[in-house]
């Protein structure tokens, strides 16, 4: 057993909070454990690692000044799993979300905002739950994501591995993607994109431009491009801003956060379609987490490395609740929509 997972495990039997992860294409594990079980909200002028809700009411800090940090190289010797995923989903569970998709659309249509993004959450009983396979797991099929477990007794067990950066802020540089649209990756060299997923991903740069450019003379981006994500393929577009000073990344961060790709736009419109149409409580999916004010493999000081809080689920109870979500503009198909759910369902679901 790791020694880092001893501690996980010791963590878990006191109920005291921590936080263990891995960079994308790193070969290190970093954690940090919590002396006491104070739950700490966001300072900006801190150093730790920074835990925030969609809808950015719920911001958190594990601190660094109230954390003992342990790092361990992973070994290659620990990845020895076969990958298992099921596809099961309830006929019930896909009318219900194709009703949903369809009542976006249809507010689409009558111009109430341009685009939503609808989620849903898929709860289903564990029987044992081994928290190192599965992080291990997850650091062995998603090298390029940013793989995460995080416990707190007042905000509870998550894991994940998200593909997505939000914002990594270096100095008086910010960097963040646009990432949206959405297709299984068949192999082949030839990858076309239909209209809504174009526009999709548009409507996310220009959001993120036109609010970097309410605080930077100097925004920059990159042309499109594809990537590759587990078993899927997103449209990229890498932008940059410089800032006048260190202090401007929380502005940024409010304009910002939940950006198109997780809410929708116009932000506030969207946002309160989520609200009163899904059904239940995103909690901290499609929020943002990270190193906040430091590089933990470098301590650096101010540099934070921020991820949005994709393909994600939380453990609780013997129970593990799933969350997954797509891009509805008004050419969406709520039956492809649904699909599309279930696909980005198997990132979590091959390490389970």
């Amino acid at each position: 057993m790791s020694l880092i997972f001893q501690k996980v495990r010791e963590q878990l039997h006191h109920r005291l909070p921590f936080v263990c992860y891995n960079k994308p294409n790193s070969d290190k594990i970093v954690a940090h454990f919590q002396k006491g079980a104070t739950l700490f909200d966001l300072d900006y002028n801190q150093c730790g690692f920074a835990f925030v809700s969609f809808d950015n009411q719920k911001r958190y800090l594990f601190p660094e000044t109230h954390s003992d940090l342990y790092f361990e190289t992973i070994s290659e010797s620990d990845f020895i799993f076969e990958n298992t995923s099921t596809t099961n989903w309830s006929e019930a569970d896909k009318a219900d979300f194709e009703k949903l998709v369809q009542n976006g659309v249809d507010a689409i249509h009558q111009r109430q905002f341009e685009k939503v993004v609808l989620s849903r959450k898929e709860t289903f009983d564990v029987g044992t739950f081994d928290v190192e396979m599965v992080f291990k797991k997850l650091i062995f099929n998603y090298k390029t994501a940013f793989n995460y477990c995080i416990y707190h007794p007042q905000i509870g067990f998550w894991m994940g591995a998200t593909p997505e950066q939000f914002l990594k802020i270096e100095e008086d540089f910010i960097k963040t993607v646009a990432l949206a649209g959405t297709q299984l990756n068949t192999g082949s060299e030839q990858v076309k994109w239909n209209n809504k997923e174009i526009e999709e991903q548009q409507i996310v740069t220009d959001f993120i431009v036109d609010n970097l450019s309410l605080i930077s003379k100097k925004v920059t981006k990159s042309n499109p491009y594809n990537i590759q994500a587990g078993s899927l393929i997103h449209i990229k577009t890498d932008i940059e801003a410089k800032i006048e000073n260190h202090s401007d990344a929380e502005k940024i961060i409010n304009l910002l956060h939940p950006t198109p790709a997780l809410c929708g736009f116009p932000k506030l419109e969207s946002m309160q379609f989520i609200l009163e149409n899904e059904g239940y409580d995103r909690e901290f999916y499609g929020g943002f987490l990270g190193e906040w004010n430091k590089d933990y493999l470098t301590f650096a000081e101010n540099k934070s490395d921020l991820f949005v809080n994709l393909r994600c689920m939380k453990v609780e109870n013997k129970q593990i609740s799933l969350y997954t979500g797509c891009g509805v503009t008004k050419d969406s198909n709520p039956e492809k929509e649904f699909f599309e759910t279930v696909n980005k369902a198997q990132t979590i679901k091959k390490v389970l």
